[in-house]
């Protein structure tokens, strides 16, 4: 009879908690040995909630595309492709090549790349004004921004290559990222290619 009355208790604390309940009762109606747990597993369905809500939250998150073997060569090559001109610099940011073009007209445009694969993420317009100067800083050149990141690029991983039109020392400037992250800038020669170290950055 009293074990009746146990499980009678249990199973209303049960209910009016909304949790689920466990009782053991050992034989002896005289007396018996009982214990119980209530486990109320609203709470652990509310964290189990939570915890989907912010895993879903991670899945979902925008993230920077990361590098990949797109070269910085192989990404000007795109750009032109998409919109033809001369280029005038590239450069890995925010997870995306963007590559500058002096198209004809003197109007610039902004292309960028996935850097891993290769295509066209957008382009747009954008209000430059030197473009004398670029046209004036490339005549007689005959190595184009991707001729000079494909030569920058025996130095370590190009990423940036960008046409210098001021001062006497008119070229393309590059910058390289070894193995172990360390940033190195460049000058190749608009005319020949070679590669020698910029005096900034010893």
């Amino acid at each position: 009879m009293k074990r009746n009355i146990v499980i009678a208790v249990v199973t209303a604390a049960a209910l009016v908690g909304g949790g689920t309940a466990t009782a053991l009762a050992v034989a002896g109606d005289d007396d018996p040995t009982s214990v119980t747990r209530t486990d109320d597993d609203r709470d652990d369905r509310g964290e189990d909630r939570s915890d989907d809500r912010d895993g879903d939250d991670d899945d979902g998150a925008v993230r920077a595309a990361a590098p990949g073997d797109v070269t910085a060569a192989e990404a000007v090559t795109a750009a032109l492709k998409h919109t033809p001109g001369t280029a005038v610099s590239a450069e890995l940011d925010d997870g995306s090549w963007e590559v500058d073009v002096l198209a004809e007209g003197d109007t610039w445009h902004t292309v960028r790349i996935a850097p891993d694969s290769g295509k066209v993420l957008g382009a747009q317009k954008d209000d430059e004004d030197d473009a004398a100067e670029v046209r004036a800083a490339l005549k007689g050149a005959s190595v184009t921004a991707e001729d000079a990141a494909k030569a920058a690029a025996a130095k370590g991983t190009v990423v940036s290559v960008d046409l210098d039109d001021d001062g006497g020392d008119k070229g393309w400037e590059a910058e390289t990222r070894a193995s172990g992250g360390d940033a190195r800038d460049w000058n190749v020669d608009p005319k020949t290619a070679s590669v020698t170290p910029d005096r900034d950055d010893e």
